[in-house]
């Protein structure tokens, strides 16, 4: 019985460290979707910025006011580009996170069949143990019955 006990300790275990995994993959996919809000807020605030400009195309702007938009525009630019690597990592960690998850489900199932498995065999042995008491008592029984109660003398 002591190593069904190990097993379901295992089992135990086990659980938690699905149960964190998971965790740690919510947390992972919550930071994915933070880092790609960014990026989305950085793509638009960029799309704004060139539509407010490209509505100007036909005023004269100075040259210095350009030099300092595409500048900007520049900076804006790296700006995604390093968003982009942040959102990527992101992807990464939840990909990690995912089959993390995968391999501690996989660890729980497989430790529930082998306790499953444990306790049917005990339960067969069981079975067994009865169905040979139960035929050892016929069996006394029918040679009670056919010799008579032992020890009586004739």
């Amino acid at each position: 019985m002591s190593s069904l006990t190990a097993l379901t300790v295992a089992v135990e275990v086990a659980s938690r460290k699905r149960d964190e995994a998971r965790r740690l993959l919510q947390d992972a996919q919550g930071a994915q979707r933070a880092a790609q809000d960014q990026l989305d807020q950085l793509q638009g605030y960029a799309r704004e910025t060139e539509g407010r400009w490209g509505m100007r195309a036909d005023t004269a702007v100075q040259p210095e006011v350009m030099f300092h938009h595409y500048q900007f525009m520049d900076r804006l630019g790296h700006a995604v580009g390093l968003q982009n690597g942040v959102v990527a990592d992101h992807a990464g960690r939840v990909q990690a996170a995912t089959r993390a998850l995968l391999d501690a489900e996989l660890r729980l199932a497989s430790l529930r069949k082998v306790v499953e498995k444990r306790q049917h065999d005990q339960q067969r042995q069981q079975m067994r143990r009865d169905q040979k008491q139960t035929d050892e008592r016929a069996s006394l029984q029918i040679r009670n019955a056919i010799n008579g109660p032992q020890g009586q003398e004739y």
